[in-house]
């Protein structure tokens, strides 16, 4: 197909050069032909070299502006991880910490983390094949076995769990960011939602959940021989008066916050819950003012554990806050339409002249 339009391609043009050239003698028409279709397949243009770079290499390879907000994700990512560190070596002052003191650390340590995806609603998407799906799913998993496999050593534990907090939601944030563009309606999230309420109920019922769950508890409460493998992919968090970081919540639910929240971003719908919508803000480089639905719903789940001392599924809780957050803003934005066709109609109604009786 390729040579076929190069073909016609060179005899639209060749008239057009023959005339130009004017010296039928001295050139050979096939090299002209093949001159004039190189020049039309091949323009010079960035776009053209972000191609040609794109079949070279197809996997390391972004535009300028993702490779600047990868990097942003990755430098502001760090900074959150010594910002926990700071508050892991203050808490340690607070020896009776109160319920209150651990609900507002997590507020803090949430806050901040939602902070750190106004980048990644800046993201545009790129054309990617499977195989560099599977390539950085790849690389991204060996990169958490990896950090796991580095050996504690005195003072240093607490920077390389806080490291590893980091690392799981840089890792989340880019597979949430990714899952986010294959929803091409805002429908399609109920059938989502409803897979995994469904899937996490059932796990944590009767699937690996609750062993994991008192496999951890268990760890946590009687440090003894190595942590359990499904450690490796719990964030974890401070807590007044603790003398390390504990497991909050896991990688999955830090997945589907940030799906949401960017899904919600494609589809101009504000879940902000201070006001301006995400990508406002992240276009503006405003920070601090960021807090959606989605990671309030987080904070719900986690607090709700916290107070009944009761393993909570986040899952099913984000899911059902986050479908009613929509569907409020759907209607309402359904009703503010239908108020404003009303009124445009009143208001050409009363415009028209009136007819004499």
């Amino acid at each position: 197909m390729q040579k076929g339009m190069m073909a016609i391609d060179s005899f639209a043009l060749y008239p057009l050069a023959y005339t130009i050239r004017g010296n039928v003698q001295s050139r050979c028409p096939e090299e002209e032909t093949d001159q004039i279709a190189e020049k039309s397949v091949f323009p010079t243009t960035n776009q053209t070299r972000h191609d040609r770079a794109m079949l070279h290499h197809p996997f390391i390879t972004f535009s300028k502006s993702n490779q600047r907000l990868i990097l942003l994700l990755i430098a502001s990512h760090m900074l959150w991880s010594c910002a926990i560190l700071v508050l892991w070596s203050t808490g340690g002052w607070i020896k009776a910490a109160s319920p209150w003191w651990s609900a507002g650390f997590i507020v803090l340590q949430l806050y901040a983390a939602a902070q750190l995806m106004l980048p990644a609603l800046l993201l545009h998407t790129e054309k990617r094949s499977r195989s560099f799906y599977l390539f950085w799913g790849i690389a991204l998993l060996l990169s958490i076995w990896l950090i796991n496999q580095l050996p504690p050593v005195g003072g240093w534990q607490p920077l390389l769990t806080v490291i590893k907090s980091g690392l799981l939601l840089l890792i989340a944030t880019l597979i949430g960011a990714a899952l986010a563009r294959y929803v091409h309606r805002l429908w399609e999230i109920i059938p989502i939602c409803i897979a995994m309420t469904l899937a996490d109920i059932a796990s944590w019922l009767f699937g690996p959940t609750a062993s994991f769950t008192q496999q951890i508890k268990q760890y946590y409460l009687a440090p003894e021989g190595p942590p359990p493998l499904i450690d490796m992919v719990l964030i974890k968090l401070v807590f007044p008066g603790s003398t390390g970081l504990a497991p909050v919540f896991g990688l999955s639910d830090w997945i589907m916050v940030v799906f949401f929240a960017l899904v919600a971003g494609r589809f101009e719908v504000n879940d902000n819950l201070l006001g301006t919508a995400g990508e406002t803000l992240a276009r503006s480089g405003r920070i601090g003012c960021y807090l959606p639905v989605s990671v309030a719903a987080l904070f719900a789940a986690t607090l709700l554990a916290q107070l009944t001392g009761l393993f909570i599924p986040a899952l099913p809780l984000i899911a059902l806050l986050t479908l009613l957050w929509y569907a409020a803003r759907y209607l309402r934005l359904r009703r503010r339409d239908r108020e404003g066709g009303a009124g445009a109609k009143s208001q050409k109604q009363q415009t028209l002249p009136k007819r004499p009786l």
